[in-house]
C-alpha cells in the first residue's frame, strides 16, 4: 500500500514536470530571457529525474528475491545520486551561459507576460515540492525526499527570476538578467550537491543517528527486567525500510519460548512506535557472571552477585559491541 502511494505521487510528480516545462517554454520564447531559460533548463532536469524517480520507486517495491535478499529499496539512492549530479551539472551550465552573456545582453521582451507565467509555476511547484517531501517523510522514501527538496529549491530560483525580471522591467537594466541567473545558479549547484551527499550517505550505509538514538531511547524508556543488556544496535535503511538488528541480553535459563516472547516485545514495541517499515533482527544472549551486577531483576534465584548499579542505554554504549559491565 504505502509502495503503491509512492509510486501514484511520483507519477503526479512526472507529469506535472512535463507541463510546468512546457509553460517555462512558453515563458522563454515570450521574453528570450537568460534567466527564464535558466529555469527552463532546470525544468528538463524535473521531468528526466521525475521518470527516473518513479521507475526507482516501481524497482524498490519489488519483493525480495535471491539475488536481491534485502529487497530493491537502494535503488532510491541511486536514483537520487543521479538526480543530485544532473541538478549540479546543469548550474554549471547556466553559470557558464551568463558569464558569457555579460558581453552581449539579450534583448528582453514581453516581461510582463513573462512575470506571470513563471509565477504560477513557483506555485505548482512549492506546494508540489512540499507534498512530495512530507509523503518521503512519511513512508521513509529517499527518492521522494530528493524529488521534493529540488522542487522546492525550484521554486526559490524561480522566485528569483521573478524578482529579476520585475527589476528589469521597471529598470531596463538588461545586465541584472544574467546577474539573476548566476545567483540562482549556485543555489541549484548547492542542492545538488546535498542531494548528492545525502544519497550517497545511504548507499555506503551510513549510520542514521538520529533515527538510532530515538530507537534507543524507547527501548530505554519501556526497558523491562529481563532486558539485561542491549549492545551492537545497527541500523540500515533500504529504501523505505528500515532494518534493526541487535543483542539483547536476557536471563540465561529463560528456555527458546520465553526468550522468542522477549524478542516479541522489542519488535512489537519498535514497530508501533516507528511502523510497519522497520523489520528487525535480534540475536539473544544469555547473562553471564559480571551480568549481575547491573541486573535489576528482583526475583532471580540464581544470582552470582549483588546489584550494584543499572546502565542506562544510550546510543554510544548501545552501539557497542560489548556486553555492558561495571568493572
Amino acid at each position: 500500500m504505502i509502495a503503491k502511494q509512492n509510486i501514484q505521487f511520483q507519477k503526479l510528480i512526472a507529469v506535472t514536470g512535463v507541463i510546468l516545462f512546457a509553460i517555462k517554454l512558453l515563458a522563454w520564447y515570450l521574453t528570450h530571457s537568460l534567466s527564464v531559460l535558466t529555469d527552463a533548463l532546470e525544468s528538463i532536469v524535473n521531468v528526466i529525474t521525475g521518470f527516473i524517480g518513479l521507475y526507482s520507486l516501481y524497482l524498490s517495491a519489488r519483493p525480495r528475491d535471491q539475488n536481491h535478499p534485502y529487497g530493491h529499496g537502494k535503488v532510491e539512492f541511486v536514483s537520487a545520486a543521479i538526480e543530485g549530479t544532473m541538478i549540479t551539472i546543469t548550474g554549471l551550465i547556466i553559470i557558464y551561459k551568463a558569464i558569457s552573456g555579460f558581453n552581449h545582453p539579450n534583448e528582453i521582451h514581453e516581461v510582463d507576460y513573462g512575470i506571470i507565467l513563471v509565477s504560477i509555476t513557483a506555485v505548482i511547484n512549492y506546494f508540489l515540492g512540499f507534498s512530495a517531501v512530507q509523503q518521503g517523510k512519511k513512508n521513509n522514501s529517499a527518492a521522494l525526499m530528493a524529488t521534493g527538496k529540488h522542487l522546492q529549491s525550484d521554486t526559490y530560483t524561480t522566485l528569483g527570476i521573478v524578482l529579476g525580471l520585475t527589476l528589469i522591467y521597471f529598470t531596463d537594466l538588461l545586465w541584472l538578467d544574467n546577474a539573476m541567473a548566476i545567483v540562482f545558479a549556485g543555489i541549484i549547484i548547492f542542492t545538488g550537491f546535498r542531494i548528492i551527499r545525502s544519497s550517497l550517505a545511504g548507499i555506503m550505509d551510513e549510520s542514521d543517528t538520529e533515527q538510532l538514538k530515538k530507537v534507543v531511547e524507547l527501548l530505554q524508556e519501556k526497558r523491562k527486567e529481563n532486558w539485561i543488556d542491549l549492545h551492537n544496535l545497527r541500523l540500515i535503511k533500504f529504501g523505505r525500510t528500515l532494518h534493526l538488528d541487535c543483542h539483547l541480553t536476557v536471563p540465561w535459563y529463560l528456555n527458546v519460548n520465553e526468550a522468542h516472547q522477549e524478542v516479541d516485545s522489542v519488535e512489537k514495541l519498535v514497530r508501533d512506535k516507528f511502523g510497519e517499515s522497520v523489520e528487525l533482527f535480534i540475536h539473544t544472549d544469555g547473562c553471564v557472571d559480571f551480568s549481575c551486577k547491573v541486573c535489576t531483576k528482583s526475583d532471580c534465584t540464581v544470582r552470582q552477585h549483588a546489584f550494584v548499579k543499572r546502565i542506562d542505554w544510550t546510543l554510544d554504549n548501545a552501539y557497542q559491541n560489548n556486553k555492558h559491565r561495571l568493572d
